[in-house]
């Protein structure tokens, strides 16, 4: 199993792409808004997808955050709420605001679940910070860490219960950062204190089955390199200091925040101490220069992605699609 996850071009896999995937045979793939159509198209897919791999536990991922980040779009699927709704009702019911968020994941991953995905990348566990640049913004469960954890856990708790993994986001926190990684590298000169209040809400859910890097350089840890290609932070903040043992994954190894090609991307990510590379355009030539720099994943690695599998095997009896959805927004409705 090859240290990598990978996205497609479109909404059918091309025989291209069955090659590649055959012989390259990734970790995982990650679905975007180009591939998926419709509930009966992305059911397809995926069932192609898992069939090509021969795995019945093959992770397939995407961003379904709610709000601005959202995959699967009306009229196809329903729209679901930004995570900053789910804050806001915190600051004025806390209980009440927890029992949303989870009706909110357990519907989002029934939805899921019925076209075959079954990993969802969320929570944000990012702390959100007054002035920095907005690219966490409404996506955020908060400005508070205690509210992060709390509200994270109970999407975590939400997603399970359906059958569907969550990943915690972005480590070590990118809540803080003054400018968008998917543009350029972020730099936080932030001293040990203010770092511990973003790594507050990580180290309480450092029990989450998979976990995604940022492409952020904190100063105060090392100068010179981003999380996701350190070693230092992976090693000594990640697994260290915040005790996070899940299935860890780089952020999308194409954004402009890191540089060189993408074989020296993927391979960096890697030696640095994620257990996989995220590449996400779908194109063929980026694909092909990242396996041939992505090594077999490590035994730990793999261990850690069949632990976290685990969820997606035993989905919990309980509340319906439609019964949670007026749930919650019986509960959102109180702000």
């Amino acid at each position: 199993m090859q240290a990598a996850i990978y996205g497609l071009a479109g909404d059918v896999l091309t025989d291209d792409e069955r090659d590649f995937f055959r012989d390259a045979e990734p970790a995982a793939y990650i679905l975007f808004k180009r591939n998926c159509i419709d509930p009966q198209q992305l059911r397809a897919l995926t069932e192609e997808l898992r069939g090509l791999a021969g795995r019945a536990d093959l992770p397939i991922l995407i961003d379904q955050e709610g709000g601005r980040v959202a995959r699967m779009q009306p009229p196809e699927w329903p729209r679901f709420p930004p995570s900053w709704a789910f804050a806001d009702l915190y600051s004025k019911a806390p209980t009440s605001a927890i029992e949303a968020t989870m009706a909110n994941a357990r519907a989002l991953a029934l939805m899921l679940r019925d076209c075959g995905v079954n990993v969802d990348c969320l929570p944000l566990l990012d702390v959100r910070q007054e002035g920095a640049d907005d690219i966490i913004g409404d996506r955020a469960l908060g400005a508070e860490p205690m509210q992060v954890s709390a509200l994270g856990r109970a999407v975590l708790d939400g997603f399970a219960s359906a059958g569907v993994v969550g990943v915690v986001k972005h480590i070590p926190g990118h809540g803080r950062a003054l400018c968008d990684s998917h543009k350029e590298l972020p730099i936080v000169e932030a001293g040990e204190d203010e770092l511990a209040v973003d790594l507050e809400p990580f180290a309480k859910l450092n029990w989450a089955p998979m976990g995604m890097m940022a492409h952020v350089v904190y100063t105060a840890w090392d100068e010179e390199r981003p999380a996701s290609l350190s070693p230092v932070v992976i090693r000594d903040i990640v697994r260290g200091r915040i005790g996070f043992d899940g299935w860890l994954m780089s952020d999308d190894i194409g954004m402009e925040a890191l540089q060189g090609d993408f074989g020296a991307r993927a391979a960096g990510v890697i030696a640095a101490g994620c257990d996989a590379a995220l590449h996400c355009s779908g194109k063929m030539d980026e694909m092909v220069a990242v396996a041939a720099a992505a090594p077999r994943m490590t035994s730990e690695g793999e261990e850690r992605l069949r632990q976290a599998m685990v969820i997606a095997s035993d989905p919990a009896d309980g509340p319906g699609f439609e019964e949670l959805i007026a749930k919650r927004d019986e509960l959102l409705a109180l702000v």
